[in-house]
């Protein structure tokens, strides 16, 4: 049965919600997850009487004078959205796909502060613009999300394909649901309930349902560079009545009437320590501006932001935002070094380091399983074994039992001998396929799986591969053209 959509959104005048109706939503009032109606504005479209006409043109996402600087720069036209050329520059899939008003379902993988969250923000308001069906978005995290709410979406998704309309859920950090909990998620995607969204900074083909993934297209987004932080930093510089200077032009700002201006060299250390993330390096100026420009007079003159304010502030926006803003990238790079090293002490070092982030311990075991392949691979065989035991009782026992056994990994793989005899032969390999030109040679007719073979397969019966095998003892067994071929050679 369809209701007036405008009744669950009162945000003025005498009508009032009766109490009933507001079981409608599927999240209590105290929960971040929010619901946003295609045909309603949200909370953050809702333009006061008063607000300054200048701030209602611009177009990023959420004004809110108490929302953090990265959801207040959120943009909310693909124009302003800054960095990822390779996934929504002209003329690529993405780029097309939004232009036309069409949503796929699809799973955006990054690192932390690439724009993740921003993007589908982007593709939530081009949708409400371009397509020609209204579509709902409905926004939960797998971190405080559990089952029922994914459940109460598909009621709500099933309700609105009656009338007409196509609902979108996303679901951010979507490898925090279990592969099993991922599961709820197939039949409605399959069906066409709704088009799932999901973001993660974990590898999809280890984090996520194989299933679920079929059904899905992966967007790989890459970290920001310099030049995009520095460019999403200028645009939050303005956005606080601010203004960015070069060294030579500090004197003709005095008298200025922005309430601050910082240096373009200062930015660019800000955006190189940051590493790609945008939300650190926001949160970092935030609070450089908070502590220095907001409790400043309004009469005084424009107050300078040097070097050494930006980075205090910036240590401060990383504790705050959790240990794990210490750069982990660079702490596996760190253990992973150490131990091709056979620096025992720094390897257990750099790993307590990782684990003092609070890093899930399966996923630190994930890339001991890789160094032991990678890095020691046939000169120990034992060194896998020990890798992947190790992965398994990270999953049985957790945290904090599991470090000793981390721990333990780690010595073994820094003092095994080291072959790196088998991923160096993977590598040539696939050179040899990636830069083969044409159709890649076909395999040959002797080792075929052909319907002749199955008929004499079925005649001998289990004698059959020995008889196989030794006729095919001397023939090689690489395509035409790639005879000669030896992938272990050093040279």
């Amino acid at each position: 049965m369809a209701s007036n959509p405008k009744r669950t959104f009162p945000f003025g005048g005498k009508t009032q919600t009766p109490p009933q109706k507001k079981t409608r939503s599927i999240f209590a009032p105290n929960q971040e997850n929010k619901l946003e109606n295609s045909d309603a504005n949200s909370d953050d479209e809702v333009t006061s009487p008063n607000k300054p006409k200048d701030q209602t043109k611009q177009t990023f996402g959420n004004k809110k004078s108490h929302a953090p600087l990265a959801e207040k720069m959120r943009p909310n036209e693909l124009s302003d959205y800054v960095g990822q050329s390779h996934l929504i520059g002209p003329k690529t899939l993405l780029h097309d796909l939004l232009r036309n008003g069409e949503i796929p379902s699809m799973i955006l993988w990054g690192p932390p502060g690439c724009g993740k969250t921003s993007l589908v923000n982007v593709i939530m308001q081009e949708s409400k613009k371009l397509s020609d069906i209204p579509v709902k978005f409905i926004k939960l995290s797998a971190t405080t999300s559990s089952i029922n709410d994914v459940r109460k979406a598909v009621t709500e998704a099933e309700n609105q394909a009656k009338q007409g309309r196509r609902t979108v859920v996303f679901m951010d950090e979507i490898h925090r649901f279990n592969k099993l909990q991922q599961d709820i998620f197939l039949p409605h995607v399959e069906a066409g309930t709704f088009i799932l969204i999901g973001a993660t900074t974990e590898n999809p083909s280890s984090g996520l349902n194989s299933a679920l993934l079929s059904r899905c297209r992966v967007f790989v987004l890459k970290k920001l560079q310099k030049e995009n932080l520095v460019s999403i930093l200028m645009k939050a510089i303005k956005m606080m009545d601010g203004e960015v200077v070069t060294e030579s032009e500090i004197i003709s700002k005095v008298d200025s009437d922005t309430k601050f201006f910082v240096e373009q060299k200062i930015l660019e250390w800000l955006a190189e320590a940051c590493d790609g993330d945008a939300r650190v390096a926001l949160g970092g100026l935030e609070m450089t501006v908070q502590a220095r420009v907001s409790n400043a007079n309004i009469s005084s003159k424009p107050i300078k932001l040097n070097l050494n304010d930006v980075k205090h502030s910036l240590e401060k926006a990383q504790s705050l935002t959790g240990k794990k803003s210490d750069n982990i990238s660079q702490l596996y790079s760190a253990l992973h070094h150490s131990i091709v090293a056979d620096e025992d002490n720094a390897a257990l070092y750099w790993l307590a380091r990782i684990m003092d982030t609070g890093e899930d311990p399966v996923y630190i075991a994930r890339k001991l399983v890789r160094i032991a392949s990678e890095d020691i691979g046939l000169a120990d065989d034992y060194a896998l074994d020990t890798a992947v035991h190790t992965m398994n009782a990270c999953q049985m026992i957790g945290m904090p039992e599991c470090d000793v056994v981390l721990a333990q990994c780690v010595v073994y793989l820094t003092r095994a001998e080291k072959s790196k005899e088998a991923s160096n032969a993977l590598k040539k390999s696939k050179d040899i396929i990636e830069n083969h030109k044409g159709p890649q040679p076909k395999v040959p007719l002797f080792i075929k799986d052909t319907s002749a073979q199955k008929k004499l397969k079925a005649t001998l019966g289990p004698n059959f591969k020995n008889i196989v095998r030794e006729e095919n003892l001397n023939k090689n067994h690489l395509p035409q053209g790639l005879e000669n071929m030896n992938f272990f050679n050093d040279e």
